[in-house]
């Protein structure tokens, strides 16, 4: 095999967001107009675009190598790839999105098995169907090609959609009567190519500045000097996650500390670390986190 890593990259919703991560696991990609063929500054990955519903497919087949798509297109697939780690990360939140199966505010629909012989639109018709198996229920299933929403009542009678927060489902008057699944991104691999040692380091290495760029996010590093008498008040103020990293200064009376923190808890932090005794206390954005 060759030493360059063919790595899918999904279109559209996830676009944007995915080039955010990789800017800051420290990959610049760039999305020429009308290419489906993104560019990235290492000259060991060659990048194509993929929609995600796709992306599992390509890499199973091994067109792709490697590629970012969730786990609910690898189950509606039934794709057989490595799933090399989890990423939570979308468009909107870092929460799993939801698919669920949805009726009008005003059906008589409670349950799933009240779907019995109904008809049902979806983009996800294997993981309908296999839902449905799973509640002894028979209905219809057929694909939608988008605008899933207005289609119930008029044209079926439910609609399994997936959601993030729920916003467009209201819009449109639907409402919940079962979750079908949870998913979330996945870096997943070809299994061949995993097999390749160049590869799989390759792959093993990007997946795990991906995961320090998830771990870095709303993090910062703090730093202040302190004399060492106050030390044991600021170390019980600071993060217990991990312990600070502790510097004696030239002047032995003092020591420089840094460490860790959230960055939504900083304003609570820094007056109170103040009143210890700390001085000159900075803080830095976190682009990086290695455990």
């Amino acid at each position: 095999m060759s030493n360059i890593l063919q790595l899918g990259l999904p279109a559209g919703s996830l676009q944007v967001a995915t080039g955010e991560l990789f800017e800051r696991a420290g990959y610049n990609v760039h999305y020429p107009s009308r290419s489906y063929f993104p560019t990235i500054d290492d000259n060991e990955i060659e990048c194509m675009l993929i929609r995600a519903q796709e992306m599992s497919r390509y890499v199973e087949n091994g067109t792709l190598d490697a590629g970012l798509t969730g786990k609910d297109w690898i189950t509606e697939n039934n794709s057989d790839v490595v799933e090399v780690t989890e990423l939570i990360f979308s468009k909107v939140s870092r929460r799993p999105v939801r698919w669920v199966l949805c009726v009008p505010e005003d059906s008589p629909v409670k349950e799933v098995k009240d779907l019995e012989g109904k008809r049902i639109a979806t983009e996800g018709v294997g993981l309908t169907k296999s839902f449905l198996a799973e509640h002894g229920v028979n209905a219809e299933v057929e694909f939608s090609w988008g605008a899933t929403e207005v289609k119930a009542p008029r044209l079926v009678d439910a609609i399994v959609e997936v959601t993030e927060t729920g916003s467009s489902l209201r819009a449109n008057n639907l409402r919940i009567v079962a979750e079908v699944l949870q998913s979330t991104p996945r870096f997943i691999a070809n299994k061949k190519a995993y097999q390749d040692p160049w590869k799989k380091q390759k792959i093993d290495d990007l997946a795990l500045m991906l995961r320090a760029a998830m771990s870095a996010e709303g993090k910062v590093v703090l730093m202040m000097n302190a004399k060492k008498e106050d030390l044991p008040v600021i170390e019980d103020l600071l993060p217990s996650a991990q312990s600070p990293t502790i510097s004696t200064l030239a002047d032995h009376q003092w020591v420089s500390v840094s460490t860790v923190a959230e960055e939504k808890d900083v304003r609570k932090l820094f007056p109170k670390l103040k009143a210890a005794g700390a001085t000159g206390i900075v803080e830095y954005q976190l682009t990086k986190l290695l455990d």
